[in-house]
C-alpha cells in the first residue's frame, strides 16, 4: 500500500504543479488582455478561451489534490461526538460518495466529450471537446484518490483529514 501511496503522491504532485501552472498562466493571458484591451487598443482574441480552458484545469487538478489531502468539503459536527470506528466508516461513506460523483464526472464528461469533438471554438481553432477533458480527468483523480483513502484506512494507515495528517512525510 505504501509503495502505491508514494505513486499515487506523485500523481497529486504533478496534477497539483499543472494545476498552479494553469492558474499562473490564466493570470498573465488575463493581464494581457486587459493590457491589450486598454493601452494597445487590440484585445487578443486567444486570451480569454484559453484562460476559460485552462481555469478547467486548473480548478478540476486542484479538486483532485484537495481531495487526496482530506480538504474536500464535508459536514463535521456529528464526526466530533462519535467514537473513533464510527468515524472512520464515516469517512469511508463520505469518500464512496465522492467516487461516486467522480464517475458521475468521468462518464457525463465523456459524453460532453465526444458530443462536442467535432464543434471548433472559434479563437483557437481546436476542437470543443477539450474543453470538457479536465472534467475526465479530473473525475478520474478524484476517484482513484478516493478509493486510495478507502484503501489506506482499510489497511490502518492514517488518511489526511483537514490538513490532520500529512501524507507526504510518511512516504
Amino acid at each position: 500500500m505504501k509503495s502505491v501511496a508514494q505513486v499515487l503522491g506523485v500523481v497529486a504532485r504533478i496534477a497539483l504543479w499543472g494545476a498552479a501552472i494553469g492558474l499562473t498562466l490564466m493570470t498573465v493571458f488575463i493581464a494581457w488582455q486587459v493590457f491589450g484591451r486598454y493601452v494597445l487598443n487590440s484585445t487578443p482574441i486567444w486570451t480569454e478561451q484559453t484562460s476559460v480552458l485552462l481555469m478547467g484545469w486548473f480548478i478540476f487538478l486542484g479538486a483532485a489534490v484537495g481531495i487526496r489531502e482530506g480538504y474536500h468539503l464535508s459536514f463535521d459536527i456529528l464526526i466530533h461526538v462519535i467514537p473513533k470506528k464510527l468515524k472512520l466508516t464515516f469517512f469511508t461513506i463520505s469518500d464512496a460518495f465522492v467516487i461516486a460523483f467522480s464517475v458521475g464526472m468521468v462518464v457525463y464528461g465523456s459524453q460532453l466529450v465526444i458530443g462536442t469533438w467535432s464543434a471548433t471554438t472559434p479563437s483557437l481553432g481546436i476542437p470543443g471537446g477539450i474543453d470538457y477533458l479536465s472534467l475526465v480527468c479530473g473525475g478520474v483523480l478524484m476517484a482513484i484518490f478516493s478509493l486510495e483513502r478507502i484503501a489506506r484506512r482499510a489497511a490502518g494507515l492514517p488518511t489526511a483529514r483537514f490538513g490532520e495528517t500529512d501524507l507526504f512525510d510518511e512516504e
